[in-house]
């Protein structure tokens, strides 16, 4: 789908049909590599190195904004030019590195997870920061997907009901200032809303997203067949890839795209429920709801149920930081599937305390 939607850029922007597709191939060599490393290793020494993967994450996407190391494209400074090697994107590595961090975190905190003191306010300067540096790119779509991905894994780490609404409601007023305080964003929303009245203009990305999935129909056009695809899809090969899925391989393929994110994510949740102990199972969990946050986030915008926010469609989508490290991410999961199947038995005493809280709750109870 990479070289079937990106294949007119490609010839029009470097003379090269074959110019994106061999970048990703690439990139999904090394993503391969680094699912087959991380699935051998056993997942617990990631929680020794959380504090430097955290760190990192911070100063790579500090690193972003400075002059003459961030990369600028379309108005955004997302990326990092390593010389000869195509450029990082490092808010899709930042994603993980948060995500094992805050498994590690709420592993640690236990029931001071509830506090206020000992897990709100830290949970959110923590997240806070993370967020605020993707802003300031700005990314509006990745700060969310990230932002929903802590939250869910707060709660599931047994938060209080209050402190997630109030998580969600500072959630909720700082997204209406984002959007009134900034034209494209503001932009993107009237695009959703009144599309018709601006189909040249504001709505002319939305109307063509639509236009080529009802142009699929039931058995699509064919592979390759795609005719949104030159020129009047912008991103088709990023965050429209799901249209032109749609357009070539019609209702059909879209949804067996769809029902496969569907399997992955119950065979995702599998793993969390057999998960030895804490970390295991809130790692397995941050790392399922990314993959599915950003799958409905990019659904949804693609069929205009909720507004554009430019997230790319997690493994279909051209980009090779984001292919990299979701690749990494289920090699990730893969290990703590093998060590929940693999372990040796454990002692009743030891037993007790690896299960996840959820769990142990349930057999309190």
């Amino acid at each position: 789908m990479v070289y079937s939607s990106s294949l007119a850029l490609g010839l029009l922007d470097f003379n090269d049909a074959n110019y994106y597709v061999s970048r990703q191939t690439i990139w999904a060599a090394i993503g391969v590599g680094l699912l087959v490393s991380l699935m051998r290793l056993d997942y617990h020494w990631l929680r020794s190195v959380s504090p430097l993967l955290m760190l990192a994450a911070i100063v790579s996407l500090t690193a972003v904004l400075v002059p003459g190391i961030g990369l600028e494209r379309n108005g955004a400074t997302r990326w990092i030019a390593l010389g000869p090697l195509p450029p990082v994107q490092p808010s899709e590595f930042a994603k993980l590195a948060l995500i094992i961090y805050v498994a590690a975190w709420l592993a640690a905190k236990g029931g001071d997870v509830r506090s206020f003191a000992l897990g709100f306010v830290p949970f959110v300067l923590m997240v806070g920061l993370v967020a605020g540096l993707i802003l300031l790119e700005p990314d509006t779509g990745t700060a969310t997907v990230l932002v929903l991905t802590t939250i869910t894994l707060f709660f599931v780490a047994g938060a209080s009901v209050t402190h997630i609404a109030a998580l969600l409601g500072i959630g909720g007023v700082a997204m209406t200032l984002l959007i009134l305080t900034s034209g494209y964003r503001l932009d993107r929303l009237m695009a959703y809303l009144r599309a018709e009245d601006d189909p040249t203009g504001l709505g002319f990305q939305t109307i063509q997203l639509l236009i080529a999935l009802g142009s699929g129909g039931i058995n699509g056009l064919g592979l390759g067949a795609s005719r949104q695809k030159f020129f009047y899809i912008p991103g088709s090969h990023t965050d429209g890839v799901f249209a032109v899925v749609g357009e070539e391989l019609g209702f059909i393929g879209a949804m067996g795209v769809v029902l496969l994110f569907v399997a992955l994510v119950y065979r995702g949740f599998r793993v969390v429920f057999r998960a030895r102990d804490d970390f295991g199972a809130l790692l397995a969990t941050g790392i399922i709801c990314w993959i599915s946050f950003q799958a409905l986030i990019n659904v949804g915008g693609i069929t205009r149920a909720i507004p554009l926010t430019g997230i790319p469609m997690p493994f279909l989508s051209y980009g090779g930081s984001a292919l990299a490290a979701l690749l990494a991410a289920v090699g990730i999961l893969l290990s703590v599937s093998r060590h929940a199947t693999g372990a040796p038995p454990l002692d009743a005493a030891d037993e007790s305390n690896s299960k996840p809280r959820s769990q142990r709750r349930r057999g309190a109870r």
